[in-house]
């Protein structure tokens, strides 16, 4: 499985211009890649309080990103400020080409910065599917809290797809964060974090990184760097590892009550 990263600035609340880039940066992937991953919000920015750039799921953002997944035969997936009848989400979105959308709602929602004045939280944690592989989608502030994370059977899952927008100051936090869900949870971590200032003055510099289990990086951004890059994730070798090292025997489970469904 081929999963891309896209790491680059994004302009603060203007739908159009964001899309347009992410859309001609997932095009150069076409036969290259399996999966593009946005970082959280890339098409707006962190703009919690700013409830008039939220979309529907059938609006302009979605369907171009169906459309362009369409095209180019490569799954998209990132998030957006959702509307809906009953309240915004931060909705994180996994498009496959040719299949209906799938979606996670973050669930941890960062209050700090007055997400939760705005949006609703996920009620339930959803397992995505695509060619075989389940991943699970822990957005920005998610990959703080291991029990949301729990791979509880040792196979909930095998890649967990973390998109955010994660300021420089805390940076080093996110760094540890990352490493540890792969780590505990037996599987594959890629995550996306943009660069550059946003409109609130906060100063991203990226550090969007993909691991194996074993803490092998699979690829890493310099600080500040504006590019792609794609990690080649065998299920095959997570497999054989999770068998001759079955760590999650040893999960609590009577103390990890997770709602959970497979999509």
């Amino acid at each position: 499985m081929r999963v891309a990263v896209l790491q680059y600035p994004i302009i603060w609340g203007d739908v159009r211009a964001n899309v347009s880039l992410a859309v001609e940066r997932i095009a150069a992937l076409a036969g290259k890649a399996d999966i593009a991953l946005l970082p959280e919000m890339f098409s707006t920015g962190f703009c919690v309080n700013r409830p008039e750039l939220a979309e529907p799921v059938n609006g302009y953002t979605l369907t171009t990103l169906q459309q362009t997944a369409d095209q180019y035969n490569i799954a998209i997936a990132g998030t957006f400020i959702c509307r809906e009848a009953y309240g915004l989400y931060n909705r994180g979105f996994f498009l496959s080409p040719g299949e209906p959308p799938q979606f996670q709602d973050k669930r941890h929602l960062y209050a700090h910065g007055g997400e939760d004045k705005f949006f609703t939280p996920a009620g339930t944690r959803n397992i995505i599917t695509y060619r075989g592989v389940k991943i699970l989608m822990l957005i920005c502030y998610d990959v703080r809290f291991p029990v949301w994370a729990r791979n509880v059977s040792g196979h909930d899952f095998d890649i967990i797809l973390a998109p955010a927008n994660w300021p420089e100051a805390r940076i080093n936090y996110w760094d540890t964060l990352i490493a540890a869900r792969a780590v505990e949870n037996q599987c594959y971590i890629v995550a996306a974090n943009p660069v550059g200032d946003d409109g609130l003055g906060w100063h991203y510099n990226g550090h969007s990184v993909a691991y194996d289990t074993r803490l092998k990086e699979q690829f890493g951004f310099a600080d500040n760097e504006e590019g792609t890059r794609i990690a080649n994730l065998s299920l095959e070798a997570l497999r054989h590892f999770r068998e001759a090292l079955p760590l999650w025997h040893d999960v609590d489970r009577e103390m990890v009550k997770i709602p959970t469904n497979e999509l």
